[in-house]
């Protein structure tokens, strides 16, 4: 119904290890974009980011570091308003362990890693260049030595 506005909240990962961050391309779209998807009921903000950005990256052993917080965006999509909670948290690998993607996730996304010092510019939307932007600045990203991203 035209005039109806669409609100729900979604929750990711910023992945930092060995000077780099784990982001997703999207392969249907011209996106570059952080692992991130919808809270479902009854999970939490955090149970919702680990499984995003382990169902769209394949990593498996993920921890995480800090919460990053909460942005609003508001947009259009397919005629509707939607306005969207989005939060972050800054997350390191606890191990080298990838688990097999669905079909579907495989079909949608491409992970990589990207330099820190450029990832901020591939990322499409500005909320998520924040959500960047707080996790690189976070004192524990700096501290990420681990080996295990599979250069």
């Amino acid at each position: 119904m035209a005039g109806d506005v669409i609100t729900y909240c979604s929750a990711g990962g910023v992945v930092i290890a060995e000077g780099r961050v784990l982001l997703v391309r999207k392969r249907q779209v011209a996106e570059v974009r952080l692992p991130k998807g919808h809270v479902e009921p009854g999970e939490s903000r955090e149970e919702a980011a680990l499984r995003e950005t382990m169902e769209e990256t394949g990593y498996a052993a993920l921890q995480t570091v800090a919460d990053l917080g909460l942005l609003t965006v508001e947009f259009a999509h397919e005629g509707q308003r939607v306005v969207r909670t989005e939060s972050f948290y800054l997350m390191a690998l606890a191990g080298p362990e990838r688990r097999p993607r669905s079909e579907e996730d495989e079909a949608k996304f491409e992970p990589f890693w990207a330099p820190l010092g450029v990832a901020e510019a591939l990322l499409t939307f500005e909320s998520e260049r924040e959500f960047f932007r707080r996790a690189a600045s976070h004192p524990s990203a700096s501290n990420s030595t681990s080996t295990t991203t599979g250069r």
